[in-house]
């Protein structure tokens, strides 16, 4: 039986585009209302205390944001494959091809060079080290899910024309690394053991995988607690994206909460928009080099350091927010939105414990080489500490690793780069 299906979507969102793809794949006919281009879409929202996109109606079921997983389950889709389900099938069918299970085959070489995770670092670590002639092997629990894979659309890419999708741009690395005799599995690294300094321990469920060098590229994710309120009201004032939703709160108040460069030029995006800008920085500065000079300009916009959200309350909406200031008191600010941008990525490396020398927030502690406090041992990607987080940097740390491998495998006394 054929669903009534509603999209609300704005111009230039990304989440937009994602659901679009879904509901594609799900087999799912939709009416399209873009409250960008028909302003009676964006007071349909408005009148059912919305101010987010996207939003979709499935049979009068109302998914506020991008929650593929709720209306997966919502529609009784399963990853069992489908007719309805044709592209995303073609997608899984890929992941096979590339990625296997671990095997007795596996546990029984000691690799060159074994790289966990298979994102852009770990991928391009495993191209130039397999076509440096290094036995490589990469480990990923969840090839698909990674920061990369995830993004609806990469048009920046170097060498790369045109237009695709982080996941199909993933697989083609992943997929020139196997040509060059990379072999990728499935598994969760549980733990490692990097005391004996010729042999390396890794070990999953399956039992314990070994090699000569081993390069963390593991991502960063994202954490567990959430601000009081920030889930009941998400897509009724409380917002990840002024791209999608600034145009939801023109001419009224919001908060920007975030100590990243990103919050402040969200700020800036919603200060053309909005009455009122306040800036919430839970710390006395922002993280890494941030250019305050056109914020501090907008008459509109206000910078409040050490300053924390607390709570985020409200009837039906966001209306109020609880703040502690720098005083440690809290007080009440009345708002019509929140964008929360908290720099509240981790780095996926408790696995390690002590096995390599992290810094506070779990970042491993790399030289200008990315070599970590142990001899052999690499990190990069997200898993080190970076002021900027791209796939292109990703790639060029795994590039760097894969190099120091070869170096530390072969025993050469400098790195020798490939020109070809």
């Amino acid at each position: 039986m054929a669903r009534e299906t509603i999209l609300y979507s704005s111009t230039g969102c990304p989440y937009c585009e994602k659901i679009k793809n879904d509901l594609k794949n799900w087999g799912l006919e939709y009416e399209e209302r873009n409250v960008t281009v028909n302003p009676q879409f964006f007071d349909e929202l408005h009148a059912k205390g919305i101010f987010s996109a996207p939003v979709t109606i499935i049979d009068g079921e109302t998914f506020i944001g991008y929650r593929p997983n709720k209306m997966k389950q919502y529609l009784g889709i399963t990853d069992e494959p489908n007719a309805a389900q044709g592209a995303s099938t073609e997608k899984k069918e890929k992941e096979e091809d590339i990625f296997s299970k671990v095997d007795s085959n596996i546990l029984d070489q000691v690799y060159d060079l074994v790289a966990i995770g298979g994102g852009p670092a770990g991928t391009s670590a495993a191209i130039y080290a397999s076509r440096g002639k290094l036995n490589t092997l990469v480990i990923d629990k969840a090839p698909a899910a990674g920061t990369l894979a995830i993004t609806h659309k990469i048009a920046n890419y170097p060498g790369v024309r045109g237009e695709l999708t982080g996941l199909e741009l993933l697989q083609q690395m992943q997929l020139q690394a196997k040509d060059f005799g990379t072999t990728f599995v499935r598994a969760n690294v549980l733990s490692v053991d990097f005391s004996d300094p010729d042999i390396k321990k890794l070990e999953v469920p399956e039992g314990t995988i070994k090699a000569k060098s081993v390069f963390i590229g593991v991502g960063a994710k994202a954490p567990l607690n959430k601000i009081k309120g920030e889930e009941e009201y998400t897509g009724r004032g409380v917002s990840y994206c002024s791209t999608c939703d600034a145009a939801f709160f023109q001419d009224r108040t919001v908060a920007v909460v975030g100590e990243t460069e990103e919050a402040v030029h969200e700020a800036e995006a919603l200060s053309k928009f909005c009455k009122e800008v306040r800036l919430v920085v839970p710390i006395n500065q922002f993280k890494g080099e941030v250019d305050l000079s056109e914020l501090e300009q907008k008459p509109n916009v206000k910078i409040y350091y050490r300053h924390r959200l607390k709570e985020i309350t409200g009837e039906n909406k966001v209306e109020k927010l609880i703040i502690q200031d720098d005083q440690k008191n809290e007080v009440t600010w009345e708002v019509d939105g929140v964008f929360l941008y908290l720099a509240g990525m981790k780095p996926g490396t408790d696995f390690l414990k002590n096995a390599v020398e992290r810094d506070e927030e779990g970042y491993v502690v790399v030289d200008e080489n990315l070599r970590t406090s142990v001899d052999g041992v690499f990190a990069g990607g997200d898993a080190r500490r970076t002021p900027i987080k791209q796939a292109v940097i990703s790639a060029a740390d795994g590039a760097i690793a894969a190099l120091g491998a070869d170096q530390h495998v072969n025993k050469r006394a400098k790195m020798r780069p490939q020109y070809s």
